[in-house]
């Protein structure tokens, strides 16, 4: 039986993009055979999403009460062929929650295998820091928010928030590894500020060959409210 997960809907309370060039060859290598690295400036883009939720629920639950956690994923832009074209997303081959609830129901409630993490930080209108410790990955960021704004990937930030804004359908594994399951981000209030980052680390990026991987560029959101939904899933060895 095919993935899908029910509509969901959620306020991004505070999500940073972290983003990377990465060698387009190293990218490819990265992905199932389904996909393909979206090229910027003839580099791969991937990066860290570190998100904060709150008020996670089924859309049809009207008060805004619900889940909150804080989460990390790995991504990477991709492009994928279909009948009707060709479609612009993100491949996510790790996500972390500090909640047990994605763990569990991965798969089912949410997209994908989900790890469990343990996070801690802080945070003030200025400045963003962040701490992700889990078997098999550590992240540290810190960033401050402002208005300086530099990239060799994206001349300015509202070209960098369009890429990432088309970009709204995430692609995970599923437990079998056999398909793709994934979920489209839908907001009418889109929004990002630029960020500057003072100190980042990822062993999943360290871990990969020597300057393959280029820390880029920062982006930041907050008090985004968001849905859900999921696209039908993707066979991972061929489109």
């Amino acid at each position: 039986m095919r993935y899908r997960a029910p509509n969901l809907a959620a306020t991004i309370e505070r999500r940073l993009l972290i983003n990377y060039r990465l060698d387009p060859v190293v990218a490819q290598s990265l992905l199932p055979a389904s996909l393909r690295p979206q090229l910027v400036n003839d580099s791969a883009v991937a990066g860290i999403c570190l998100l904060r939720l709150g008020a996670l629920r089924p859309t049809w639950f009207a008060p805004p009460v619900g889940w909150g956690a804080e989460n990390a994923a790995h991504r990477i832009a991709v492009e994928w062929d279909d009948a009707s074209g060709t479609h612009a997303g993100v491949y996510i081959p790790e996500r972390h929650s500090a909640s047990w609830l994605p763990v569990v129901v991965g798969g089912r409630l949410f997209p994908g295998v989900h790890k469990h993490a343990s996070f801690s930080g802080a945070e003030t209108p200025e400045r963003v820091q962040v701490t992700m410790t889990a078997a098999d990955t550590n992240v540290r960021a810190d960033v401050e928010i402002t208005d300086h704004w530099t990239s060799s990937l994206f001349d300015t930030v509202t070209d960098a928030s369009a890429f990432f804004q088309n970009g709204s359908i995430g692609w995970s594994p599923s437990h079998d590894g056999r398909a793709l399951e994934g979920l489209q981000l839908k907001t009418t209030q889109w929004r990002v500020d630029p960020g500057t980052a003072v100190d980042v680390e990822s062993s999943f990026f360290d871990a990969l060959p020597a300057g393959s991987a280029v820390l880029d560029n920062v982006l930041v959101m907050r008090d985004v409210p968001i849905t859900w939904s999921a696209p039908q899933s993707l066979d991972s060895r061929h489109g």
